[in-house]
């Protein structure tokens, strides 16, 4: 396994973030991991408490968000962020500070947690069980960071042991050599780690059996459509899926909630169906600033949806709408073709927000007579998502939105992490963020069993995610399929609708071969834009000029247009 250069071993100076997620945990800061660091159980502690708290450097601020979320058929560019990566228009290149950031922060707490299992098997003072359960949730978060670098990058640098001193020198290592560790990983960690997260004492963000297995199967399910697949990956995804969703817990303690619109509900982040979160924290010492450049590991998913809603009349902003940082839109195909159905599927309206009422007594519309035509705590924006005439619109005293209507500055706002207890309008978000949860796990059960030549099998885990979205309004019967739905694209559809703005569109599609023919489809934006070599993200510039001795660690051999 190969040694990477010191841009990527930042942790050997790194002032940690230890806000990971035992306890929501005792926040330390940390600084100068040295192997004698590991060499305590307070340093194994504190080095596992900042494996963890890495992941808020990934979900959270804007820069993964625009990795996975924009740039794809679901959501465009709005009208402010990164719009060269998420068009991948001209500016975006080898030395997009996104994707750079990324790289960096992964291997910087790949490292702190081969720190861990590097040292945690001779540390002295700690009993047997609770040494091998640190040592297993280190190698769950490690496979989690290096799932997030094969997904994006491919063929990457293996790193399996704590490096104290820089090195000039790197290569990639086998697209199959990553795989393996990955899965390795994850097998190890399933042993020692509690059942799931309903499981008792077992805290809010803590990796458990049941988030491996899941990760396990995303893992399984991906392999097999790469280069480097092996014969039994569909049906190794399909039957780790099915083990999460029949045996891997206590019964009954993990399952899909009865409304979808409870999973995502405020507050109710530790819901049966949630199998990992990522934790924040309210405490300024740990989180970056929304003001400046969003550069800190704070969520801020709870703005980027949010359109310039306060210039409309009647409108200003406010915490419970949002500081409208507009980064991405969805799609017209979301919206309109993906959620065609919104009667008998009531996912469509508990993901978007279609009204906003009037807060703001300054700026009321007046009709004719100069009398308000509403007042505030009435209606002033409604988005039917449907289309109506301008006759039906002009009927209404207050700004009505179709489809058609959208532009990048006003459409529905995406409410998955809609949060109206923050301290003000600019502050961020406190809520964990659901990485992985039983619903996709229903999903890969069902795609892989179709790629595994198994359709009709895939359709009671399909029609399971179906039938609850049907809950309370809609009709059950009418929301079934057949084998004779099931593809590939209605996989994706479903997907859509299911999980829309979760973090992992982006590699959905790259996965499944179809990024770049769905963005020509259905992303008026990027379609322009979007080229072969965009299936993969640049090794960063920085990483490439840092190579200096040994193999040249470029981007030359996948995608010649990156140098």
């Amino acid at each position: 396994m190969k040694k990477i250069n010191s841009y990527t071993i930042i942790s050997i100076m790194l002032a940690a973030i230890l806000v990971g997620c035992n306890k929501k945990l005792e926040e330390h800061p940390l600084s100068n991991l040295t192997p004698g660091f590991f060499t305590t159980q307070q340093g194994i502690q504190a080095g596992l408490d900042a494996a963890y708290a890495g992941f808020r450097t990934i979900y959270g601020p804007d820069t993964y968000f625009e990795m996975s979320v924009g740039g794809t058929d679901e959501f465009q560019a709005g009208v402010d962020g990164t719009g060269a990566l998420v068009r991948y228009s001209s500016g975006f290149n080898t030395s997009d500070g996104t994707v750079s950031g990324i790289w960096k922060n992964c291997y910087t707490f790949i490292n702190t947690c081969n720190g861990l299992i590097d040292n945690a098997p001779a540390l002295a003072g700690i009993d047997a069980a609770t040494k091998a359960e640190m040592i297993a949730e280190a190698k769950f978060l490690r496979a989690n960071y290096y799932f997030i670098l094969v997904q994006n990058w491919a063929d990457v640098t293996v790193n399996v042991h704590f490096q104290s001193e820089p090195t000039l020198s790197a290569s990639r290592d086998k697209l199959a050599d990553v795989y393996t560790l990955i899965i390795q990983d994850l097998n190890d960690a399933m042993g020692s780690l509690p059942a799931s997260p309903q499981t008792l004492n077992v805290l809010p963000g803590k990796a458990t059996k049941i988030a491996a297995m899941h990760v396990l199967a995303k893992v399984y399910l991906t392999r097999g459509y790469s280069a480097v697949k092996q014969p039994d990956d569909f049906k190794n995804a399909a039957a780790t899926a099915a083990n999460v969703i029949n045996t891997a817990a206590p019964a009954g303690s993990v399952k899909l909630l009865q409304d979808f619109g409870k999973v995502y509900a405020q507050g109710n982040e530790t819901n049966a169906e949630v199998l990992w979160t990522v934790q924040h924290t309210t405490s300024a010492a740990y989180n970056g600033s929304a003001a400046q450049n969003n550069s800190g590991p704070d969520n801020l998913y709870v703005h980027l949806f949010v359109p310039r809603y306060e210039v409309q009349p009647g409108m200003q902003r406010d915490i419970y709408y949002g500081r409208p940082y507009a980064r991405v839109m969805p799609t017209r195909w979301l919206t309109d073709t993906a959620f065609k159905d919104k009667t008998n599927d009531t996912r469509y309206f508990k993901t978007f927000q279609s009204v906003w009422l009037a807060n703001n007594a300054a700026n009321l519309p007046k009709d004719g007579s100069g009398n308000p035509k509403f007042m505030v705590g009435d209606t002033a924006i409604y988005m039917p998502g449907i289309e109506l005439t301008a006759a039906q619109i002009a009927k209404y005293r207050y700004q009505v939105i179709p489809p058609s209507k959208y532009v990048n500055t006003l459409y529905p706002t995406m409410i998955k992490y809609y949060d109206d207890k923050r301290t003000d309008l600019n502050a961020p978000s406190v809520r964990p963020i659901i990485i992985y949860r039983l619903a996709e796990t229903y999903l890969i059960a069902a795609e892989a069993l179709l790629m595994d030549g198994r359709p009709g099998e895939a359709v009671p885990y399909i029609n399971a995610i179906r039938e609850r979205a049907a809950y309370p309004t809609g009709n059950v019967a009418a929301m079934d399929i057949t084998a004779a739905n099931v593809n590939l694209d209605f996989i994706l559809d479903e997907r859509a609708r299911e999980m829309c703005g979760e973090l992992c569109r982006w590699q959905d599609l790259v996965r499944t071969g179809t990024l770049l023919t769905r963005v020509k489809l259905h992303n008026a934006d990027a379609r322009a834009n979007i080229k072969n070599f965009h299936v993969l993200r640049p090794i960063p510039q920085t990483q490439v000029d840092g190579t200096i001795t040994g193999p040249k660690y470029d981007n030359s051999r996948y995608f010649p247009n990156w140098n």
